[in-house]
Order: structure tokens, then sequence, then C-alpha cells
């Protein structure tokens, strides 16, 4: 026997609030990719109508460029002091 969904006599069926929260199971992060490739876009567009940037994004993508470098290069700093303490080790 199938169970029937309540019937309430107050209910519209209209939604009251967007629970569609960060931090939820069944949060949409759909919507923030969709806001980040707008903002992307239109990025875009101004570099493709030849404005030039703000002083604030040209520091802001300029620390990002800087970052990224010095991750790769604490990375391949780490793995050689790995491998020399590996072969110390062994050496010994």
């Amino acid at each position: 026997m199938a169970r029937k969904p309540k019937q309430y006599e107050d209910d519209d069926g209209r939604t009251i609030v967007n629970m569609n929260v960060e931090g939820m199971p069944w949060y949409d992060a759909q919507m923030k990719k969709e806001r980040r490739a707008q903002s992307k876009a239109e990025l875009q567009e101004k570099i493709a109508r030849g404005e030039v940037l703000t002083r604030r994004q040209t520091l802001r993508y300029t620390l990002y460029a800087t970052l990224a470098g010095l991750t790769v290069v604490g990375i391949i700093a780490g793995g050689v002091c790995l491998v020399i303490l590996i072969l110390w080790l062994c050496w010994r």
C-alpha cells in the first residue's frame, strides 16, 4: 500500500524561503559557477574592447600569478629535499 502525501489546507505550493544555502547537502554549486563564468565573460568583453584593468585587478592577478609560481617552486623544492633525505638515510 502506497502512502499518500499529507495535504494541508493552507498550503498553496509557493516557496517561502530559498533553501539553496551553502553547506546544505542540496546546495546548488552550479549557481556559483554560473556567476563566476558570467564575471569572466564580462572581463573578456572589457579586454576585447581594449579597456585597461583597474589597479586593484592588476595587483590581484599579479598576486595570484606569484602565488602560483611559489606553489610550484615549493613542491619542487619539497620533492628535492625528500629525495635527498631518502638517499641520506639509505647511505647511512
